[in-house]
This record gives structure tokens, C-alpha cells and sequence, in this order.
């Protein structure tokens, strides 16, 4: 079987390929990839090459498949797990392994560490790890792209468990965001803070009573509005409001005035800003939790904590990277359920848009980036479509699909693309 692949060599070293994927062997499984969803964490790893946990050694020699954001098909099952899955099944896959076996150990992972798996390939070879640790996982929704985009909501769900608080005299730590309590979302526009706003609004047995979420771009503080609406918040009991912190004298101040004085018992921020993360600190309720969600590129990377409040006020922070399986299978739920994903995705684009796009993803605005791995397309904001629609039957069919669903993504267009474009 051939397969078309985005490949890493080194340090901004990618290349788009074509080669023949090995025989599979019996703990293995051969899937189609179609679509994968472009994380800010290729862009780490196509930076840093081997300087990057996750990617082996002797990548030059051996190159690894980036992508891992990924869902498809399976097409030829080995004879390990015939009881357990079949070809054509739909699938997602859960890329934090944690497996010691792995090509760099404990922190292998499909679209960093294996030559023959990641989401920007058009058929990949599933290792036997994925399956051993039950990081294949089936999906039954329509289409693929929320199953592309269970991973990155799987991760805000990891943060949201992750929370935990105390009652003061008791070693016992109570997990989880406080229930009817008041949250703070700093920084909460980007694609991750949106999904963050979306698990919250849909999640059925845990929900905060106030939730702020900030922001310094009104541009993108207004489509959040529109997406994940004050009134629907309302409708299941919360107090959804966005800030732009450009326009407050005293952020800190304000916001915790927004909170009547008392504070925020679980603030998530999504901003890896020095600024952000101490405003967060200063926000903090008695016992609260500040999640630093947002992942770094500078190792040196600090900001001031106050240490009084940790002492008396309780005030504690956790990080997050990334969900486990049982997030995973939170998000696919949820996803069955009627919690749409597509508001997260602004761009897309075929297997020829990846090389361009993973290098320059901080510079590209908007959400997501979705790339179908069997098209070829540039990558294309979702917004420009009816422009090119213009001078192109095919984009203006698309255009007219996203406008009967509110301007976003949608099976329907995926399923369009799919047969048209290629």
C-alpha cells in the first residue's frame, strides 16, 4: 500500500512524500486517514526537531509522519484484534500513549515519534501500542472532522478534571472544577479556549454559575458571542460573559468585581503571557485553581505567584498537556450527544496545504486548520469561500452550505468536499 505523507527530517524540515508502507503484521492495523486537524504542537515539533521530546534521535535517517489530530477508516485489520475491530470501522485516536516501549519511550506518540503513523498521511500503520493501551477508539458520529477535533477537546476536558480543591484541615483533595462555582477563562478566544467554553456550556453533570471569559481582540471576543451565545448559557443556569481587558484600567480589579469581590474559584489560562498568568493569580478566590493551559516554547518560561495566598488563601496551581483515554471517550460522547466541534475550525485545506501552514501556524489567524488528506486544496479560510465562489462552482457550492449552517463547518460540506474535490 502506498501512502502520501508529510514527513520530518530535522529542524523546519518537512517534506511531502510518497512511499510504500510495510506488510502489516498481526498486532497491526492499516487505516485510511481523512482528515486531521493542524495543532500548534506540530508546530513545536517541526521547530524543535530532535531538540523535542517526543521526536526520536535518528529522525534524519528514519523520518517521522506528522499530525495528530487525526480520524478515518480502518482497512485491513490484524489477526490480534479481528474480535475487537473490522475494516471500514470509523475511528479517532488517542495520541498520549504513555507506553515505555515506544521509539522515544514513555513519551512516544502517533505524529511525533513513529515512521509509519500520523495524521497528515492518506493510509497509515496503526502499532500495536495504540491498541495495548486502548488508544484506538471507535467512532460513531456523522462525518470525521469531530472526530479529528475529539483530541483537542479531550484536552480541555483533562483540564477541567484536572482542577482539584480542598476543604482547609482535610488532606483530601476534591477533583474537578468547583460545581456552580465561578470560572475565568484568560485569554479564552483562540481555538482551545473556544472548545474550553463549549465542553462548559455542554457538559451535563458539572457546571460553574459565573463564567468569564477574556480576551484582548473584540474581533474574536464577537464570534465567541455569536457561537456559544449568552442566552443558550443562560438556558442551562450560566452566567456567560466576555470581556475585552484592552478596554479595563485595572483588569484584575475589574474582573474580580465581576465575581462580587469574592474571586474565581477555577481560572484556566490560554495564553502563554507573562501578564495573563499573574492576572490570573490575582483573581484567584479563597482555595482557587489556576490552570496554566497554555504551553510554552521558552523553557525559561516565568511569572510572579503570590505566595502569601498560597499559604493562607489556599490558592494552588496545576498544568495540564493534553487528555487521557477516558477524555477521549468523554469527548466522542459528548460529540454523539449534539456538542458540534466546528466552531473551533476556520480554515481548510488539503495534504499540500500542511508543510506551508505547520510552519507558520502562529502567524495564521482564526481557529483550527483542517486538512483532508486525499485533496488537493489550498488552505482557505472558511470566510473567503463565497469570494472565490465568484470564479469557482465548487467553492460557491461550499459557501452556500456553511451559510445554511450559521457560517460554520459542517458534515454536509465535508461530505461535498469529499466527493468533489479531488
Amino acid at each position: 500500500m502506498k501512502t502520501k505523507a508529510i514527513r520530518l527530517y530535522g529542524k523546519k524540515d518537512l517534506r511531502l512524500e510518497e512511499f510504500e508502507l510495510p506488510q502489516i503484521k498481526e498486532d497491526e492495523i492499516l487505516a485510511k486517514v481523512v482528515s486531521d486537524s493542524l495543532c500548534m504542537s506540530s508546530y513545536k515539533a517541526s521547530s524543535q526537531g530532535t531538540d523535542h521530546k517526543r521526536i526520536p534521535d535518528d529522525v534524519a535517517e528514519n523520518p517521522i509522519i506528522i499530525g495528530h489530530e487525526f480520524a478515518g477508516e480502518l482497512v485491513q485489520v490484524g489477526a490480534k484484534w479481528a474480535h475487537q475491530f473490522k475494516a471500514g470501522d470509523k475511528f479517532s485516536i488517542q495520541p498520549a500513549l504513555n507506553y515505555e516501549e515506544g521509539p522515544v519511550g514513555i513519551l512516544s506518540a502517533p505524529g511525533y515519534s513513529y515512521q509509519y503513523i500520523g495524521g497528515d498521511a492518506t493510509y497509515v500503520i496503526i502499532p500495536k501500542e495504540v491498541m495495548e493501551k486502548d488508544c484506538l477508539l471507535a467512532y460513531q458520529g456523522e462525518g470525521y472532522y469531530p472526530a479529528s477535533l475529539a483530541e483537542p477537546l479531550s484536552c480541555v476536558i483533562g483540564a477541567m478534571h484536572a482542577n482539584y480543591h480542598t476543604t482547609p484541615g482535610s488532606y483530601v483533595h476534591k477533583m474537578d472544577i468547583v460545581e456552580g462555582g465561578k470560572m475565568a477563562i484568560l485569554a479564552g478566544v483562540g481555538p482551545m479556549g473556544l472548545a474550553a467554553i463549549n465542553y462548559v456550556l455542554h457538559r451535563p453533570d458539572r457546571r460553574p454559575s459565573l463564567c468569564v471569559v477574556t480576551d484582548v481582540d473584540q474581533v474574536r471576543l464577537d464570534r465567541a458571542a455569536l457561537l456559544y451565545t449568552v442566552e443558550f448559557a443562560a438556558s442551562v443556569g450560566i452566567d456567560l460573559r466576555y470581556v475585552n481587558t484592552a478596554k479595563m484600567e485595572n483588569p484584575a480589579e475589574e474582573l474580580k468585581a465581576i465575581s462580587a469581590g469574592t474571586g474565581y474559584d477555577d481560572v484556566f489560562v490560554f495564553a502563554p503571557v507573562k501578564p495573563v498568568v499573574e492576572q490570573a493569580d490575582a483573581i484567584l478566590a479563597f482555595d482557587g485553581c489556576l490552570n496554566f493551559f497554555a504551553g510554552p516554547s521558552d523553557p525559561n518560561f516565568s511569572a510572579m505567584f503570590n505566595f502569601y495566598n498560597v499559604h493562607y488563601a489556599y490558592t494552588h496551581v496545576v498544568g495540564t498537556s493534553g487528555g487521557n483515554n477516558d477524555d477521549m471517550v468523554e469527548a466522542l460522547d459528548l460529540m454523539s450527544k449534539g456538542l458540534d466541534p466546528a466552531g473551533l475550525v476556520t480554515h481548510i485545506g488539503g495534504l499540500d496545504a500542511v508543510i506551508d501552514a505547520t510552519k507558520h501556524l502562529p502567524e495564521i489567524p482564526g481557529g483550527k486548520k483542517l486538512i483532508y488528506t486525499h485533496i488537493e486544496m489550498p488552505l482557505t479560510p472558511i470566510t473567503d469561500f463565497a469570494k472565490l465562489g465568484e470564479t469557482n462552482d465548487l467553492f460557491k457550492k461550499l459557501a452556500e452550505i456553511c451559510d445554511r449552517h450559521n457560517g460554520l463547518w459542517n458534515v454536509e460540506a465535508e461530505s461535498y468536499l469529499l466527493n468533489e474535490f479531488n
